[in-house]
């Protein structure tokens, strides 16, 4: 990864009245036009496996792709349905996203990405999410 930062991530996803709030070390890097976040999530599955994320930050969209535990993809643009899909070795499916919103608040590596969107598996709505990125590029690197 040429020119990759150190930095810390929080991640706040609220869903059906439940909030969950995560802390991670992260790798951030530009390629191109866009801004690459990498981050181990801190849980593992039965086998101790992690998941590894990655987070591509464009001009006005947002792909987030896990593998590892679990193999997904989920894309975000605002007024947008976008297809994705989730696997893990307990069931997959396809699913779409449907972003209400995307505001992006960025100075070079640091800054906080909010978005609200209706997940879709199998064209049935499955909920509301409402999450905040935040990042924080580690000066000290």
């Amino acid at each position: 990864m040429p020119d990759a930062r150190k930095a810390t991530v929080r991640l706040r996803s609220r869903h059906d009245g439940q909030e969950v709030n995560q802390e991670m070390t992260a790798q951030v890097f530009a390629r191109g036009q866009a801004l690459y976040v990498m981050y181990e999530e801190p849980e593992a599955d039965l086998q101790g496996r992690k998941t590894k994320t990655t987070v591509k930050i464009g001009a006005n969209s947002l792909k987030m792709i896990r593998h590892g535990a679990v193999e997904s993809e989920q894309s975000f643009q605002e007024g947008q349905r976008l297809p994705g899909f989730y696997r893990s070795p307990y069931t997959s499916f396809n699913l779409s996203t449907d972003t209400r919103s995307l505001k992006m608040d960025l100075d070079g590596m640091t800054g906080e990405i909010s978005w609200a969107y209706d997940l879709y598996v199998y064209e049935e709505c499955t909920g509301h999410f409402t999450i905040s990125f935040f990042i924080q590029e580690d000066n000290q690197s």
